[in-house]
């Protein structure tokens, strides 16, 4: 089956996928940490790791772009959460500063997908001329993006003059 008509998941998006892989290495992470975390430091988390992953998921279903780039700020934030959870980390001596600092580059280029499919679901909902430089991260195709025009009527927070455009 060609692979521009098979159904593309959420699960199959390359920002997913690495975001599920950060996420499970937060939870092994939240396994060091001392007895005295369990109920604050350990639960934010795991809550802001499931939150990265649930917003991309729940983004993924709705019809509408901003509503699918809204879930995405969502999932930033999160991710912007748990870079401040691996500062507090680093702070009180819990984990080695060395991995700290790679599971921050993890993060890093978690954001960075997360800041490409933002700017491609713009594009979608800009009409533009949809090109991926990296064929292997097929988000969607043009046509899908033909097919999911229009604005959600109850969304007030985003309008055309807000999307940023590319330079």
């Amino acid at each position: 089956m060609d692979q521009k008509n098979t159904f593309q998941t959420f699960e199959n998006l390359e920002v997913y996928q690495a975001a599920r892989a950060f996420r499970n290495a937060m939870y092994q992470l939240v396994k060091r940490l001392p007895d005295c975390e369990k109920f604050c430091l350990i639960d934010q988390i795991r809550r802001a790791a499931l939150s990265l992953t649930n917003n991309i998921a729940e983004g993924h279903g709705r019809y509408y772009y901003l509503d699918q780039i809204r879930f995405m700020l969502i999932s930033r934030g999160s991710l912007e959460e748990l870079i401040d959870d691996l500062n507090h980390c680093s702070d009180q001596n819990y984990i080695p500063e060395e991995e700290i600092a790679s599971l921050k580059d993890q993060a890093s280029r978690i954001s960075q997908l997360i800041g490409g499919y933002i700017r491609f679901l713009r594009k979608c909902k800009a009409g533009e001329n949809l090109s991926l430089r990296d064929e292997s991260n097929n988000y969607a195709t043009s046509e899908d993006c033909d097919d999911l025009t229009g604005d959600h009527p109850t969304i007030q927070r985003f309008n055309d003059s807000t999307i940023q455009r590319p330079q």
